[in-house]
């Protein structure tokens, strides 16, 4: 049954432009999978071109409207569009994506434990990759966009989107469950976590841990690390334009300015400047993160 009190709809606009934004608290059964998820409905005339950038999450997209256009990543030329939805891995490239005018959908963010029961693949097979939505499910799901759309409220969208994660995400095996408390380790420290301490307390070698994580993440621990302290930098930037840039290295955990800025052209393409620039302008979906 839908809780009313659970789901929020904002309305914006600007010009000829207009938003509407829906949220819902995630329930504590399915917080340790989901790292966020909103609606949303855009009307922009002349469209809209966003940066997306790396982050420790699994991105679906349920899509309701006309299919938006994603770039390959780090490209500004090479395309594709997949009807009803896509899933996009980890990754450590920006992607652009665009709409024509019109876009709304239901994007679920799943932390790479959760995508791992949720599609039952090794997360490998997901880094660097963007698949159609409609590849990675089993057949009597692959409509769930088009069921979705024609749902009357957000409510009964999110209502399913529920049913769904619970009926997918199955009690994870021993050593999937042992990958997510190392995720969370490294998750929990920033980024920060010294990756040979993180194995010795696992009881595994340096190299079987990277198997381990590789097959249940998606990416090295390592990787995984500093895709977190990337994110972390983001956050703070879309929170607040403040802040020193040799402070903010050391805050979060960069070894000084010019390794953040290392670190930045890698994961955005971009300078400091012109990253402090997107994290102040780019609107959020209201991600319960």
């Amino acid at each position: 049954m839908s809780d009313l009190s659970r789901t929020t709809v904002i309305h914006s606009g600007a010009g000829q432009s207009r938003w509407e934004l829906a949220s819902r608290p995630i329930l504590p059964s399915l917080r340790p999978y989901v790292r966020g998820w909103g609606g949303y409905s855009e009307v922009t005339p002349g469209g809209s071109l966003s940066r997306e950038l790396p982050a420790p999450r699994v991105v679906v997209i349920f899509e309701f409207g006309p299919p938006i256009q994603v770039f390959e990543r780090g490209s500004e030329v090479q395309s594709s569009r997949y009807t009803g939805g896509f899933v996009a891995g980890l990754h450590e490239q920006f992607a652009l994506t665009q709409h024509d005018g019109f876009q709304a959908g239901l994007q679920l963010d799943l932390t790479p434990i959760g995508a791992r029961l949720f599609f039952g693949l090794p997360m490998s097979e997901l880094t660097e990759q963007v698949f159609s939505l409609a590849d990675l499910l089993p057949r009597e799901h692959r409509c769930i966009s088009e069921r979705l759309a024609s749902l009357s409220s957000w409510d009964a969208r999110f209502d399913l989107v529920e049913q769904f994660l619970q009926a997918r995400l199955a009690t994870p095996a021993t050593s999937t469950a042992l990958m997510a408390w190392a995720s969370r380790q490294i998750e929990a420290s920033g980024g920060a976590m010294d990756i040979r301490q993180l194995a010795r307390e696992l009881g595994y070698s340096s190299k079987h841990l990277i198997t381990l994580f590789r097959n249940h993440v998606g990416v090295t621990p390592k990787l995984y690390a500093s895709l977190v302290r990337f994110d972390r930098l983001v956050q703070h930037l879309k929170s607040s334009r403040a802040g020193r840039w040799a402070d903010l290295a050391l805050d979060l955990g960069y070894s000084d300015q010019a390794h953040l800025a290392r670190e930045v052209r890698r994961f955005s393409g971009t300078t400091l400047t012109e990253l402090r620039a997107v994290g102040a302008e780019a609107p959020s979906l209201p991600l319960d993160r």
